[in-house]
């Protein structure tokens, strides 16, 4: 499998060759939903909270009386079916959204992401990635002179100066291989890749 290289000046250079067991999987549309839903509800910190008819602070007393009014019968004003009373079933703190997907198939949904974003051309290998200053504006026209508009980039080490310059670029995001998620991989148009940390990424995913 080879990868284009990309260039500083946005051109692309010779390509690297790259193992076909990561870069060149089919494309299982199915477990690549489940691997990123899964993420993103494991993501989840589950803190709303609801209050059922018990824990609303009402009046216990009856309404109005129970025949002659014509209204429909009422018991308390912290019934489900009021304005202003508890929930039939509320949420909880305790509520857990997470869901289980094994090593295996994270991995192939993993693999199957990056050959499908090289199939699409949405991902490039470049030498290294360093900044000589931790400067958002010189990380911000270095990715203006590649012609990268929203871009994950995976370096093999995430340098003290790179990681301050992206951290105020909304459509930027740099990472090391064993950090690379699911839904960043399909999140940003363009993936970048350092030589050294494809040599990783196939370690991973193999």
């Amino acid at each position: 499998m080879e990868l284009k290289l990309l260039q500083d000046n946005g051109t692309l250079g010779a390509g690297v060759q790259a193992s076909p067991e990561v870069f060149e999987r089919e494309y299982n549309e199915a477990l690549v939903h489940q691997v990123v839903v899964a993420y993103q509800a494991n993501a989840r910190s589950g803190n709303r909270a609801q209050k059922d008819r018990e824990q609303v602070k009402h009046t216990t007393k009856k309404p109005w009386r129970q025949k002659g009014t014509g209204r429909a019968r009422a018991g308390m004003s912290s019934s489900p079916l009021w304005r202003g009373g508890g929930r039939i079933f509320p949420n909880s703190p305790e509520e857990n959204f997470s869901q289980k997907v094994n090593k295996k198939m994270y991995r192939a949904g993993m693999r199957s992401i990056l050959s499908q974003l090289a199939r699409e051309g949405r991902l490039n290998v470049v030498d290294q990635f360093n900044l000589d200053a931790p400067k958002t504006k010189v990380l911000a026209d270095k990715v203006k002179a590649m012609g990268l508009d929203s871009v994950l980039i995976i370096v093999d080490q995430v340098s003290e100066n790179l990681y301050l310059a992206s951290r105020n670029l909304h459509k930027v995001a740099v990472c090391e291989p064993q950090h690379a998620d699911p839904l960043a991989l399909v999140q940003y148009k363009k993936v970048l890749v350092s030589k050294a940390a494809i040599a990783k990424i196939e370690e991973l995913l193999k």
